[in-house]
């Protein structure tokens, strides 16, 4: 499991906006609403917020190999029950390449501190699949 420092630093601040979207409360029950994370990395911020947003349904992803390693641990280590095991996804594909996920289904896509270090197809690719994956009222989540 990897713990990069930045992601360290920056978990508490994102949760705090993610509430703000992410809601939850006495009318969301358990995995109520579905969340994308795109470009999950090592699976620290996938982790912490699972962990504080039991009324999420929390779906890692990430494109790369180890990353998708890291964050298999982060999900045991975790323990759990809305926190999947990572799905391999190329955010430059298009949406239908995306583990299954059907359209108008996601709550949330979030995606972090990718943007400013893939290749612009990849960004593309991201608003694309937002286009279609998130439900009226949902909300695509970027930072960095």
């Amino acid at each position: 499991m990897e713990a990069p420092a930045a992601a360290q630093r920056n978990k508490g601040p994102i949760l705090a906006v993610l509430r703000e979207y992410a809601g939850g409360g006495a009318h969301a029950g358990p995995g109520a609403l579905r969340v994308l994370e795109v470009g999950a990395g090592a699976g620290l911020h996938a982790a912490h917020f699972a962990r504080a947003l039991p009324h999420t349904r929390w779906q890692p992803s990430d494109i790369d190999p180890r990353a998708l390693r890291s964050i298999s641990a982060y999900v045991e280590a975790a323990g759990v029950p809305n926190l999947l095991p990572p799905i391999l996804l190329d955010v430059s594909q298009g949406w239908e390449t995306w583990g299954g996920i059907q359209p108008a289904t996601l709550d949330l896509l979030v995606s972090i501190n990718m943007m400013h270090i893939a290749e612009l197809r990849c960004t593309e690719g991201l608003f694309k699949g937002a286009g279609v994956l998130l439900k009226p009222g949902g909300v695509l989540f970027t930072y960095g």
